[in-house]
């Protein structure tokens, strides 16, 4: 884990000088540092579910108690691979996104390749000081991504508004985590969770307690979940590859990681399902109705995001093993359906010069390869069987009706699962309404001229539509979310680890 860490980040470093020589396929150079990492990731799967995980671990500063400490469990395994698949997966898609004469390419390729590496970083850290500093590298970056339009202001106001908004929660995030870490005695985060229950019964109850509503705070500013929605659909003035990247499949997903690392030790506090379910559900409906009144394709797929985002954070974030485990399902077939979509939008935008549902009109009879792929993607995310979408939400529904109809269900757990009902219609709503807006004739609106779309270019995003069909029809070799092997083996918090 530290060796892809530091090859990545020196790959980073270089990256502008690789695109002084080879222009914009140099993204192409870029792509192996995570394809290539993605390959080791592959390979650790047995380690990984049957030997307990991996940990890494390399003192750096004793005295202020913090050190390089990583840890590849199968939460991590899965987050890791729709940060290293995806994530190479979109450089090679830039390679025929942008052109030669772009400004800026080799600050921009090296930044998303240092997001790479800060997002896998994040995701795998053991330590909840090296957490944050990977936390914050995301934000800084992403603010740089958002803003590479530097010329426009809209660009310029999204990437401050998105920095202003994550570093604030961040901020409010890291008083929640010294005051854990204060509290157990250590900032391991696989010892916190261990003796979570300790913690939540002790003499510190209450500052605990205070200290994991603060990590909220910092997990639902990096998820937009309301009333921090806003920055999202703002963020939508960066390149479609960002966009594709950190707002589908990478970035977003922090906030979510957070939330399922600690359900399975917190989730007992005394604030934690009111705030998960209650916003995570206010999002999931705010989002998808909002996503229904939108004009621009990548508007509509932004709403549509954080409705997702909402419903993931419900999911993961319960405490309960089955929800937790179809959570990360929904997680894995929302970052394969989202981010195919949006490189969708891409591909349109560059082909036609429009996102318009208005100017938009035959696309599909232009080019039927994009709308077949564009067409997979988004009946996963509508929940059309047999996508991975559906077999994931199924599994999410069977959790949430354990919940809400079991024996010790909460009062609100019916009501709760009414609103994922009419969230999951508004789902569909806005996922047909994508699919029209984008490549359906319209009548009284000339055919949108087409340029014709080359292989390389499709190709990203006709992968990703491809393993969420694959996903979807044989989910039984997948991780965690189906395998027999990962459910909790011991009453405690761990919950993600195999027996």
């Amino acid at each position: 884990m530290i060796t892809v860490l530091a090859i990545t980040f020196a790959a980073a470093t270089v990256a502008p000088l690789i695109f002084r020589s080879l222009g914009r396929n140099a993204f192409y150079m870029l792509a192996a540092v995570p394809a290539a990492a993605f390959v080791w990731l592959v390979l650790q799967y047995g380690p990984v579910y049957s030997g307990g995980g991996i940990e890494e671990i390399l003192p750096w500063i004793p005295s202020l108690q913090l050190e390089l400490a990583f840890r590849m469990d199968p939460l991590a395994w899965v987050m890791s691979l729709l940060i290293l698949g995806v994530g190479s997966l979109v450089l090679v898609y830039c390679a025929r996104y942008f052109k030669n004469k772009d400004p800026g390419l080799g600050g921009f390729g090296a930044q998303l390749l240092a997001f790479a590496g800060a997002m896998f970083g994040l995701v795998t850290s053991d330590d909840l000081l090296m957490l944050f500093i990977f936390w914050e590298l995301t934000t800084i970056l992403s603010y740089l991504l958002i803003g590479y339009a530097r010329t426009r202001l809209a660009a310029r106001r999204s990437a401050l508004q998105a920095l202003m908004v994550t570093t604030a929660g961040g901020l409010a995030m890291l008083v929640g985590l010294i005051i854990v870490g204060q509290a157990a005695g250590t900032y391991r985060i696989s010892a916190i969770l261990d003796q979570a229950g300790t913690l939540m019964s002790g003499p510190m109850q209450g500052a605990v307690t205070t200290a994991v509503v603060l990590i909220l705070v910092g997990a639902i500013t990096k998820s937009a979940l309301v009333p921090f929605h806003f920055w999202l659909p703002g963020a939508m003035a960066a390149p479609t590859p960002v966009s594709a990247y950190l707002h589908a499949a990478a970035m977003v997903k922090a906030g979510i990681y957070i939330v399922a690392r600690l359900a399975p030790g917190f989730a007992a506090s005394e604030f934690w399902l009111p705030v998960v379910l209650g916003l995570g559900l206010a999002t999931m409906l705010v989002g998808g109705y909002r996503a229904l009144r939108q004009t621009d394709i990548k508007l509509i797929l932004a709403y549509g995001t954080v409705s997702q985002l909402g419903f993931l954070t419900m999911v993961v974030g319960l405490g309960r093993p089955d929800a937790a485990l179809a959570g990360l399902g929904l997680l894995l077939a929302h970052g394969l359906f989202k981010a195919a979509l949006f490189l969708v939008v891409g591909i349109i935008d560059h082909q036609s010069g429009t996102r318009d549902i208005r100017k938009l009109s035959g696309v599909f009879r232009s080019s039927r390869a994009l709308g077949v792929v564009a067409a997979i993607a988004a009946a996963s995310m509508a929940g059309v069987p047999p996508l991975a979408g559906f077999v994931a939400k199924e599994s999410v529904f069977e959790a949430f009706v354990h919940y809400g109809t079991g024996h010790d269900a909460p009062a609100w757990g019916i009501w709760i699962l009414v609103g994922l009902v009419i969230g999951s219609i508004l789902t569909f709503a806005y996922s047909a309404r994508f699919m029209w807006g984008a490549f359906a004739v319209k009548p009284g609106v000339e055919p949108t001229p087409f340029k014709p779309i080359k292989p390389a270019f499709l190709a990203a995003p006709a992968i990703l539509s491809l393993l969420t069909t694959v996903y979807g029809l044989l989910p039984a070799p997948g991780p965690v979310p189906y395998s027999p092997l990962c459910l909790p083996r011991r009453g405690d918090a761990s919950l993600f680890w195999c027996s």
